[in-house]
């Protein structure tokens, strides 16, 4: 079908979603897809996501695949590219850049000169948020950890639900995802080739800046900082900093140490060289762990509690919730202090007890070491 003009188009996508079974997506995306030997799908590269925008295209792609409401992935022919963007036909001569339009046209390209490394191009569609039970298939899941490492979302704002259990273990490797079965015979086909197939991970996850680069930041070492990993603008990641998914700082900060999934870290907060945040994914730990503004904690210190604003670990000290903690000759557990402000936790040196001190100095982050 070739629209003609926008108000064709518009009457279409009037019509698309006046269908009473017919749900906006909370987010969709095109992507492109690796394709083990034995057709499964290992992983999913999503240029530009749409978080709850873009619904005309999301119209017009559901029509054409088949989508009418929930979580959903599709693989996409040729033929249905070329359907797909006969409907955008009145956008071809606007001057504007149209991301998802181009995305399809690029792709079709690509998959032109299929390599050994298959590819296919995938539309996934997540569920509105009321609805949405949690990741289904590879590409969904991937779509996921795009969205917060794009920061569309947050950690904790998008369901993952059941991630670890759809996620595939795959061998990452200097040409790109590789299912383990399949490894020996690539290995083999590099050798007699020539090239040199480097092995880089064996992991559910990928590097970030493998599929994501968010703007602003810097990242010592990429192989530390996951797929979902949400980076504020600002944000140094040193060598020993690590970021895992679900899970990030607001920015701008200094992460030195490690940010466990669950873990968010609010603007101006500096992790100091080899400290530890618990996660949310150990011991089936529920407790969500936060670190608030401009806080400090030191070198090879830990923190088992959400701290407020403006508090301070020092260095070497690891606080549980259940840690005995003095305050004003009372002995209280560290849990009393969650999301206190002004706090700085430290042990005395005298008696050996962990002290909990009210102070009213902030941490500031050094401007000149810390600039993007």
């Amino acid at each position: 079908m070739l629209v003609k003009d926008m108000t064709e188009f518009k009457k279409i996508i009037e019509n698309i979603e006046k269908n009473k079974d017919y749900m906006r997506p909370q987010a969709f995306a095109i992507g492109l897809a690796t394709v083990a030997q034995n057709g499964s799908l290992l992983d999913s590269y999503f240029p530009s996501p749409n978080f709850q925008t873009n619904f005309a295209t999301a119209a017009i792609l559901a029509y054409i695949l088949g989508y009418k409401n929930g979580t959903h992935s599709y693989q996409v022919s040729n033929e249905q590219i070329n359907e797909i963007l006969s409907y955008f036909t009145p956008f071809a001569d606007d001057n504007k850049e149209h991301a998802n339009i181009d995305i399809l046209k690029s792709m079709q390209k690509i998959l032109q000169n299929q390599s050994k490394n298959r590819k296919t191009i995938v539309v996934s569609f997540i569920a509105a948020a009321e609805n949405d039970s949690g990741p289904r298939e590879v590409p969904d899941a991937y779509l996921r950890l795009h969205l917060l490492s794009h920061r569309l979302v947050k950690p904790h704002c998008i369901n993952l639900t059941g991630l670890f259990s759809i996620l595939p273990n795959v061998v990452w490797t200097s040409e790109g995802a590789i299912a383990i079965q399949d490894l020996n015979l690539r290995k083999m086909e590099a050798l007699y080739e020539g090239r040199n197939l480097v092995v880089h991970s064996i992991d559910k996850f990928p590097r970030m800046t493998d599929f994501v680069i968010p703007t602003g930041v810097r990242i010592a070492d990429a192989s530390r900082v996951r797929l979902g990993a949400y980076l504020g603008e600002g944000t140094t990641v040193m060598h020993e900093g690590f970021v895992n998914f679900n899970a990030g700082c607001e920015g701008p900060n200094m992460i030195e140490g490690r940010i466990s999934a669950g873990v968010f870290v609010k603007k101006g907060s500096d992790l100091g060289g080899g400290c530890s945040t618990m996660g949310t994914l150990s011991g089936g730990g529920n407790i969500i762990i936060s670190i608030g503004e401009n806080c400090l904690l030191g070198a090879n210190s830990g923190l088992g509690i959400p701290l407020g604003d403006r508090c301070t670990i020092e260095a070497g000290l690891y606080i549980t919730s259940g840690t005995k903690v003095l305050f004003n000759n009372t002995v209280l557990k560290a849990k009393d202090f969650a999301g206190k402000n002004d706090i700085l936790f430290r042990r005395n040196s005298q008696t050996g007890c962990i002290e909990a001190i009210s102070k009213a100095n902030s941490v500031e982050l050094n401007t000149v070491l810390h600039h993007n």
